[in-house]
């Protein structure tokens, strides 16, 4: 037998080259980091100025430019229930000076009631929770009714419906809608707006008589008598509006899911500024200054959950809504 001639034994020098090249090859990725953020960092939004994702991140970014020493910058990117958004995110985030505020219905949702580009599970990554809450169903207080049962006998003496408005088709607020129609038996017909701002406008006007709104910008009207809450879609009453029932507790369990807004990233975005950015969005929304702030627009702190259990729970609330959708007959608009 031949014998095996053995591999020649790499010279020392060379082996110290070798783990140099290696060192040097792993921590070019953090060097490449160790100056960020060295210019502004962009928050998108997808609802107008005023509206609940322009609020939160404006909190946000107030605590970012403190931390970080760069202006940070609140961008609206209104419209198509969020897409336009998600796509400037897909678009300009692998740097990490682009992230996103977007509450969660704009993928596990919207996705379901309308086509989109974009895959919600693997298109962008939720980075940290900022905020909870619970939708609210409000009316123009000059109709007959006072509470959710009044409007229920309301609306089916109405022989055409009665009209419902959202601040987005697909969302939370479009859905419970439909939802509390199913469940009530009566006729709810959806008229969608960009955003919450035109829709109460409408609501106070008397040309719309209920929606489904987020509390932040419900919440000032509620309390100056401007409109009436009728019931929270929420499991617990909201802390804003101890007074106000829930519809779990008026007999509607299915409409107890409450929503939550988070800062998102794009998925290839650096790890370390990924996890830089989670942390110090979790750390300034627990600072005391700023939960005061979150409870007057009716906002709850958000938990400290990882982006795993983001994503099983959008997945839930995704194939919860597809069921919804499915048995409402809804086909999904272009």
């Amino acid at each position: 037998m031949k014998a095996t001639t053995p591999a020649s034994p790499i010279p020392r020098r060379h082996l110290g080259l070798a783990a140099l090249a290696m060192v040097a090859s792993t921590a070019l990725p953090a060097l490449a980091q160790s100056d960020w953020p060295s210019k502004p960092i962009r928050l998108i939004v997808t609802g107008p100025a005023g509206g609940t994702a322009d609020t939160l991140a404006r909190l946000l970014a107030e605590g970012l430019q403190q931390e970080l020493k760069q202006p940070v910058i609140v961008e609206s990117k209104a419209g198509a229930s969020g897409a336009l958004g998600i796509h400037e995110l897909k678009a300009s985030g692998k740097s990490g000076y682009t992230f996103l505020v977007i509450q969660d219905g704009a993928l596990s949702e919207a996705p379901l009631a309308q086509k989109v580009s974009y895959d919600p599970f693997k298109d962008l990554t939720p980075l940290a929770q900022l905020t909870r809450t619970g939708l609210v169903m409000v009316a123009n207080p000059g109709l007959p009714f006072q509470n959710l049962q009044e409007f229920i006998g309301y609306a089916r003496k109405q022989p055409d419906g009665v009209d419902f408005a959202s601040y987005a088709t697909g969302f939370k607020g479009h859905t419970s809608g439909m939802q509390l129609g199913q469940l009530a038996k009566i006729n709810l017909r959806h008229v969608g707006y960009k955003g919450s701002p035109p829709a109460l406008v409408d609501l106070m006007g008397g040309h719309i008589p209920v929606m489904f709104d987020g509390l932040t910008t419900s919440l000032p009207l509620i309390r100056s008598g401007k409109i009436r809450a009728l019931a929270a879609v929420s499991p617990t009453r909201l802390q804003a509006l101890p007074d106000v029932p829930t519809f779990k507790e008026l007999g509607y369990p299915q409409l107890s899911k409450s929503g939550w807004f988070a800062v998102w990233s794009h998925p290839q975005a650096p790890a370390a500024i990924q996890q830089k950015l989670r942390e110090l969005a979790l750390a300034h929304f627990r600072k005391p200054a700023v939960l005061k702030q979150l409870a007057t627009i009716g906002m709850e702190p958000g938990q400290p959950v990882t982006t795993a259990e983001m994503m099983a729970d959008l997945k839930d609330a995704s194939q919860k809504q597809a069921a919804l959708l499915k048995s409402i007959g809804y086909t999904p608009e272009n």
